[in-house]
């Protein structure tokens, strides 16, 4: 459970980073913010495999750079399923895809392996 608080409170600042640096990329409030984490984080669950399996040859052809794309395109769903999110086209939703990925990455490497199997 503590994993999930963990991911959650990350994606949320990966989120709020991702709309303060990225033109294209905004919130109208906090709650909106805490439901888009909530969201992108099923959607990762879910849908994010299943993208990542069907474009798996383009994948190994872009030496993993379409894995970009994918990123991209699962935080664009949240964005159409949230109207209070905003991703406004394929470059923003590329940087905010770059942005989450980034925050994700440094605090996995602050918290440490350790910390991940608590949950």
């Amino acid at each position: 459970m503590l994993r999930f608080i963990v991911q959650f409170l990350v994606t949320c600042l990966a989120l709020w980073l991702a709309a303060r640096i990225v033109p294209g990329v905004a919130f109208t409030d906090t709650p909106t913010l805490l439901l888009a984490a909530i969201l992108l984080g099923v959607a990762n669950a879910v849908v994010r495999p299943i993208l990542t399996i069907l474009t798996f040859p383009l994948t190994i052809l872009t030496f993993g750079l379409f894995l970009l794309v994918v990123n991209a395109a699962v935080i664009g769903l949240v964005a159409v399923l949230l109207s209070g999110f905003v991703v406004d086209g394929l470059w923003a939703g590329i940087g905010a895809a770059i942005v989450t990925g980034l925050v994700s990455w440094v605090a996995g490497w602050f918290i440490g392996e350790d910390a991940r199997r608590v949950g």
